[in-house]
This record gives C-alpha cells, structure tokens and sequence, in this order.
C-alpha cells in the first residue's frame, strides 16, 4: 500500500468564492493618501444613491397620473383611519364602518363645496364692484399723493404687472396642465383614489402581507416593522394636520365674517386646505384673507384682519395643539420649509402637499432600521422629522 497521497476529487459544479486576501497596488496607489482614498469611496457611493433616486424620482414623474391619485388615496385613509377603528372597535361590521366612513367623507367634501359656491355666486358682484373702487382709489393716490406719477407711468406699471400676472398664471396652469392632465384624467384619477381608499379600508392589512412578501425572507420582519412605524407617523401627523387645518379655518373665517371681509366661507375653506402644507400654505392662505380684506374693507379692516391670522395662528401652535396633542418632537420649521419647497420643485402643488408625510415616512422608516428597533418592537430612538411623542418629563432632585 503506498504511503503517497491520492488527490483529492474537486467538483467542478462547487463555487469556491475568491480569496478576499490578495491585493495588487502599485506606486501610484502607495502615494495616493488615506484621506483621498476614503473620500472617493464615499463619493462614487453617493454618486451611486443620487442615481437611483434620481431614478425613482424620474419613475414617480412618468407615471404621476398613476402615483398622485395613489398618494391622495393613502393620505385620505390615514386622515379617516382613526375614525373607522373607531367604529370597528365599537363592533360595527367592517362594511358597515367603510360604507359610513367613505359616505361620511363624500358628505363633508360636497357640502364644503356648496357652501363655496353659494357665497362665491352672491357675493362675487359686489367684491367685483369694490375691487373696481378700490383701484380708482389707488390710482388717485398715485395722481396726487407723494409719488406724484403721471397716467403714462402708472398704464406702464399697471401694464407691466399685468404682463407678469399673466406669465405667472401661465407657468402655474401649464404646470397644473403637467401635473393633473387634462379633466378627463382629473375624473380618472378621482375615481382611482375612492377604489385605492376603499381597498385600504376593505384590506389594507392583506394588501401589506402580499407586499413584504416580496421582500427577501429574512428583510421582511424589518420592513414589516419599519413600515408599521411609518404608517403610525403618517396618521399621527394626517390627525395632527386636521386639527391644526381645523382651528386656522375656523378662527380665520369666523374672524373675517365679524370683520365684514367677503367671501368668509371660501376663505376658511382655502385656509383649511392650504393648512394641509405645513407653515407655507397657512401664511399663503392667511396672505389671501388680508388681501381681500384691504380691497374690499380698507387698511385698517386689513391690519385687524392680519392680526387675527396671526393670533388664530399663535393660539393654535402654542396653547391648543400643545394641550391636545402633547408636546411633539418635530424637525426644526427650516427643514419642513425646504422639504416642501423640494417637493414643490419636482411636482408642483401635489409635491408640495406629500412631501412631509413621505419625508416622516422615510426618516421613521430608516431609523426603526437603523437603530434595529424592529427587533425589540420599541420606538425608534432618534430624532425623527415628525412624531407626536409626548417628551418624558425630568424629575427634579430635591
């Protein structure tokens, strides 16, 4: 018997992985220093997540007339959802609460319509003719006040504002245009989000079960968590947005309705769909109520009527939602600016009104990830761009 080793039998269907431990560098990568080394490594994987979001975001673009009526769908439930746990839990069969909540819904939404447009029809003539007076009014001043301009200048100036009135609205509508398509693609996308609110409602729960399954088996308790998380954020901050929309129409419309300002019900409506952006769409909307009021009522209604905005505005964020809601962990009111200013960038007015709600989204997401919080099934650790969390009080020593 020899003492010689046979060899041994390798498969050639086996992978053997590569041996991770040869390097070749030469004298160029020797003079490269560490620090260059490193940053390139961090560029090129930077450069690497501009792309794919860039991607997506071209993704999202192309398909808008399928993404918008998903989102208001998704936004939509969660402003409804605490509602219809309610009913569920107060045992009404789940058909029963669908049907009240989507009705219920419907309901609010035509009757906030109606009213608009039954004021709008009344009052319109006279605001019209107030308008008018009050741009001869401003015209006299120009004459004879301390600017002392002549007709020539003032056609000029009025011609030049109207120019960029009109090169305004043009760039709003054709982004309108761009974003929402045309009537036949708003009813479309009307329809798509009811079908897209009533299936969350329905099973909203076995719709989320066949999406992790798309996941890697061993992701999905992470992404199940993760995703628990951040649809827990978009309620809380939908709910908190209702009642900050809630208390700025109602405040604004009461207060231009005791001021005399016309159009008081449109007003709280504007107001109370505008609050919906956060920070910027309540001082545009307050901007419109002023505004009104100065041609219509004059200065001194208008400085009244900018002192009510500002204290509906002021009693809102600092007295109630602080007493109703707890003292919320929020991003600084620079970074909820430039989020929505982003999201008004890339997608106009739908951009600007999902931004902060997908930005929560994420950053929730992230962190339950991130902090691996989905393995004990706390609440993330860290700061996050929006939650409702009350602080934890520090007890004093004595």
């Amino acid at each position: 018997m020899s003492d010689e080793r046979r060899p041994r039998f390798r498969n050639p269907f086996r992978y053997d992985p590569p041996s991770t431990h040869r390097t070749v560098t030469s004298d160029a990568d020797e003079a490269v220093p560490m620090s260059l080394k490193v940053t390139a490594a961090f560029s090129w994987r930077l450069l690497v997540v501009a792309a794919v979001i860039a991607l997506f975001i071209w993704l999202v673009m192309l398909l808008k007339l399928l993404v918008i009526p998903l989102m208001v769908g998704i936004l939509i439930t969660a402003l409804l959802w605490p509602a219809f746990q309610l009913m569920l839990r107060a045992r009404f069969p789940r058909w029963l609460a669908i049907t009240a909540t989507v009705i219920g819904a419907i309901g609010v939404v035509t009757g906030l319509v109606w009213l608009v447009v039954w004021q709008v029809r009344a009052q319109l003539p006279d605001v019209q003719a107030k308008t008018q007076d009050a741009i001869g009014q401003f015209r006299q001043f120009l004459l004879e006040g301390p600017l002392h301009l002549t007709p020539e200048q003032i056609d000029g100036y009025i011609q030049q504002g109207i120019d960029l009135i009109g090169e305004q609205a043009s760039l709003l509508w054709n982004a309108a245009g761009a974003v929402t398509g045309t009537a036949a693609h708003i009813v479309t996308g009307t329809l798509l989000a009811l079908f897209i609110l009533i299936s969350l409602l329905a099973d909203g729960a076995g719709i989320w079960r066949w999406t992790v399954k798309l996941f890697p088996r061993r992701s999905r308790p992470a992404v199940d968590a993760a995703a628990r998380n951040g649809w827990a954020t978009v309620i809380d901050y939908a709910r908190t947005q209702l009642f900050v929309a809630g208390i700025d129409a109602i405040g604004i419309g009461v207060g231009a309705a005791l001021l005399g300002v016309p159009m008081a019900i449109p007003v709280a409506v504007l107001v109370f769909l505008g609050s919906f952006i956060p920070i910027v769409g309540a001082v545009v909307t307050g901007a419109v109520a002023v505004f009104l009021a100065l041609v219509y009522n004059g200065i001194w209604i208008a400085l009244a009527m900018l002192g009510v905005v500002l204290a509906v505005q002021q009693l809102e964020g600092h007295i109630l939602q602080p007493i109703l809601m707890g003292s919320a962990v929020k991003v600084h009111p620079l970074a909820v600016v430039l989020v929505v200013a982003g999201g008004a960038m890339i997608a106009g007015i739908p951009g600007a009104l999902f931004a902060v709600p997908l930005a929560a989204f994420v950053n929730v997401a992230a962190v339950t990830i991130s902090t691996g919080a989905w393995r004990t099934g706390e609440e993330p650790r860290a700061d996050l761009i929006w939650s409702t969390v009350p602080r934890p009080r520090q007890r004093r020593n004595r």
